[in-house]
């Protein structure tokens, strides 16, 4: 078993702006955290794995191509992989856990 403690996940990343840490990898799944700061900019590109995004702490929308929807504390949202998505509207400091499968960059094109 491998347990994790989620304030200290969260007190790893930089508090000055925008950052995300992996930390956990399996052959099947990935979890990273990832923290946006109110006001900021979401300037992600579509993924090539599945995503499944839980708000730990913070408010902001969630645009998933052309829906949109409000998110906060214990909300919780399926990304299927090449879909554009972004968090705006962020009016809370934006802490979230995000569950990657098969793991984050598995079938991203090699270089």
């Amino acid at each position: 078993m491998e347990a994790f403690d989620v304030g200290e996940l969260f007190a790893g990343l930089d508090p000055g702006g925008h950052d995300y840490a992996e930390f956990f990898r399996s052959s099947t799944l990935s979890l990273t955290v990832a923290r946006w700061l109110a006001g900021s900019v979401d300037d992600q590109e579509p993924h090539t794995e599945d995503e499944v995004y839980y708000v730990v702490s913070g408010r902001a929308r969630l645009s998933v191509a052309d829906e949109e929807a409000a998110v906060e504390a214990g909300s919780i949202a399926y990304v299927a992989a090449g879909v554009e998505h972004r968090f705006h509207d962020i009016e809370e400091d934006l802490a979230v856990l995000v569950f990657w499968a098969p793991p984050r960059h598995s079938n991203a094109p090699r270089g």
